[in-house]
């Protein structure tokens, strides 16, 4: 069960009504915490993907008006050799507190991605994490923990644009690391253990939802669109497109199996309901 969220009416944004869209949607999130504080919720917003596809910039769109200290970034280093035999128990550490918002730049789902594709974990570490992180995750649903999973993807053309773009630029080539670009070159291998990620650990009411991110302007707003419209909280007002975007028939969904492409706003309301995604 996977979510592919890409809204084509984004594709026409200009800068103007993306900076009005922006706009509405941080007045949405900064409203979900407010109820995260008051209710004392615990929630999790898991960003995963390959490198530059965006995962880091997404997160501060997501929190540039939050509260600070209401919220934490997540971004775990390399694991020390306890930690890495003890992977659910590091990753426990990092999760929030009552009446927190975490954003994990990379989650536990490292050892099912990054670490298997470069070696940094045994083949019966993988195979242990795949069997035990559903278990896991639902256990901590029972104990409130509110988990959103995101998957950030892109192109391999785009990456590469990305990754030269980060080794020539003055003010981001520190962000390009010999691991980034050994990885690089492994993108096969990567697609392999995404795929398996997808199939084991996308279940009903914990899917991975797929974001197009090769434009970040785009991804960015899609994302946090998609968090505040699945998301329940005091005084939400529920988020539609701008009026401009309503007339456009760029909607689609599936139901049993069967494609219903180039749909109007009013359509895939009614259809959504009974889309394979729920």
């Amino acid at each position: 069960m996977i979510t592919n969220f890409n809204l084509g009416e984004y594709s026409k944004l200009d800068s103007n009504t993306y900076g009005l869209e922006k706009r509405r949607l941080q007045i949405e999130i900064l409203k979900l915490q407010e109820d995260v504080i008051k209710n004392k919720r615990k929630v999790c917003i898991v960003f995963e993907g390959r490198d530059t596809a965006g995962k880091s910039s997404a997160i501060k769109f997501f929190s540039e008006h939050l509260r600070p200290s209401r919220y934490r970034y997540i971004s775990l280093g390399i694991p020390t050799k306890w930690e890495s035999s003890h992977w659910f128990q590091r990753w426990q550490k990092a999760l929030p507190k009552e009446g927190e918002i975490c954003f994990f730049d990379r989650s536990w789902y490292t050892r099912a991605l990054t670490e298997p594709v470069m070696g940094y974990c045994s083949e019966k570490q993988y195979v242990s994490f795949m069997q035990k992180v559903i278990p896991w995750e639902i256990n901590l649903k029972e104990k409130g923990f509110e988990i959103v999973k995101f998957y950030f993807s892109l192109t391999q053309d785009q990456q590469k644009k990305r990754m030269k773009a980060r080794k020539s630029s003055e003010l981001k080539y520190w962000k390009l690391s010999d691991n980034d670009e050994r990885i690089v070159d492994k993108w096969d291998a990567f697609t392999l253990f995404k795929m398996q990620m997808f199939d084991k650990t996308s279940v009903e009411g914990s899917p991975w939802v797929v974001i197009n991110s090769n434009n970040k302007m785009i991804a960015r707003i899609t994302a946090l669109r998609y968090f505040i419209t699945n998301m329940e909280y005091e005084n939400k007002k529920l988020h539609k497109p701008l009026a401009w975007a309503r007339k456009i028939s760029h909607y689609s969904v599936k139901i049993e199996g069967i494609d219903f492409d180039n749909l109007d706003y009013e359509q895939f309301m009614i259809l959504s309901k009974y889309s394979d995604d729920i």
